[in-house]
């Protein structure tokens, strides 16, 4: 079998998933890591420049794992000597980057986006049931769950809205909550905070609703609940239900049900197997056996079509324009939820 190999600008927390994730994968490998400092205790060879990587490693296509304020540069600079790049999210840090970048590489057919977001099983899953036309054509879409240009990603893939130009307006509050959980761990004792909520409205040209809900930390508090509601012509999708007009004078309330494997007297461990609704599987996990969480499980997939792409066989994994316009979006709602009054997302160059 080919092997289709990669490396990774970065040794951050997200730079990790992507050297632990990908040698599981048939027919792919990580070859090197650059960092500017020595590290110790990489499961992968260890460079200190990309010059260096880049001839000793000659990686088909590198992953850039680094702050959104050096991306872009290494971006171009990838690009530039004809290597196709993954860049994690957003590919910029602000407006006027992501114009800059789209003007140094858009045309370039080199860059792909890291947004795993839409490939989470869960997520995946529902994307799969609204296109397939059970509760109509999506005209709205809520999302509770993570933020910025991952809340935006999620929105635009249910509602089918593509790149259009959006209207966004936005309000930010805040208000007491216990915080037990962070990245790093337990809190103990248990603080409580100011906890900041921005919700918004994007009103996509052409219709199509997204409503943005985020508070501080909603990632790992778990007190904080993830909610995703899809609304259509004939009925909707919430979270793990959905309810619809089946014929004259019928309404039906199905459920959205995940098959996971290792609980009571299951002994083939711990695993997502399928999520079906009714007789219809929605979404079959690739990677069983492997024990890999949601977030895992999406990057695996993430990395597995960015091979693929690399090679000439795959689609696009998540084009460099959609990364773009998820992050103009939520500059938007920023913009919007700091001064108060509606802002105008255009399409953009990327289209």
């Amino acid at each position: 079998m080919a092997v289709t190999t990669f490396a990774i600008i970065g040794t951050g927390w997200r730079a990790e998933f992507f050297w632990r994730i990908g040698p599981a994968l048939d027919g792919l490998d990580c070859v090197g890591v650059v960092s500017r400092r020595p590290q110790e205790g990489l499961p992968v060879p260890l460079y200190l420049s990309l010059e260096e990587c880049l001839r000793s490693a000659r990686p088909d296509f590198v992953i850039s794992a680094v702050p959104r304020t050096v991306a872009p540069s290494l971006v171009v600079d990838l690009v530039e000597r004809g290597i196709p790049v993954l860049t994690e999210t957003p590919p910029a840090p602000d407006l006027a980057g992501l114009h800059a970048l789209w003007h140094r590489v858009g045309g370039a057919g080199l860059v792909q986006v890291a947004e795993q977001y839409p490939r989470m099983p869960s997520h995946a899953a529902r994307i799969a049931l609204v296109r397939s036309g059970v509760i109509g054509d999506p005209t709205r879409a809520d999302v509770s769950s993570t933020h910025q240009y991952h809340a935006v990603s999620l929105i635009r893939a249910v509602l089918g809205v593509g790149r259009r130009p959006a209207r966004v307006r936005a309000v930010r509050t805040a208000a007491p909550l216990a915080d037990p959980l962070s990245r790093a761990g337990w809190a103990d004792p248990v603080p409580v905070r100011q906890a900041v909520t921005t919700i918004a409205t994007i009103e996509f040209e052409g219709g199509g609703l997204g409503l943005y809900d985020f508070t501080d930390n909603q990632w790992h508090n778990q007190l904080l609940t993830r909610r995703l509601l899809v609304r259509g012509t004939l009925g909707e999708l919430s979270d793990q239900e959905v309810v619809r007009l089946a014929a004259d004078r019928t309404i039906i309330r199905s459920p959205v049900l995940r098959r996971q494997t290792g609980y009571d007297l299951d002994l083939t461990g711990f695993d997502t197997d399928h999520i079906t609704f009714g007789p219809d599987v929605l979404y079959r996990n690739p990677y069983q056996g492997q024990r890999w969480s949601d977030e895992e499980i999406a990057i695996a997939g993430l990395l597995a079509d960015m091979a693929a792409w690399t090679d000439g066989t795959g689609p696009e994994p998540y084009a460099l324009a959609d990364g773009c316009h998820d992050h103009a979006i939520s500059l938007a709602v920023e913009e919007a939820a700091g001064t108060g009054g509606p802002v105008e997302v255009v399409a953009g160059p990327w289209g």
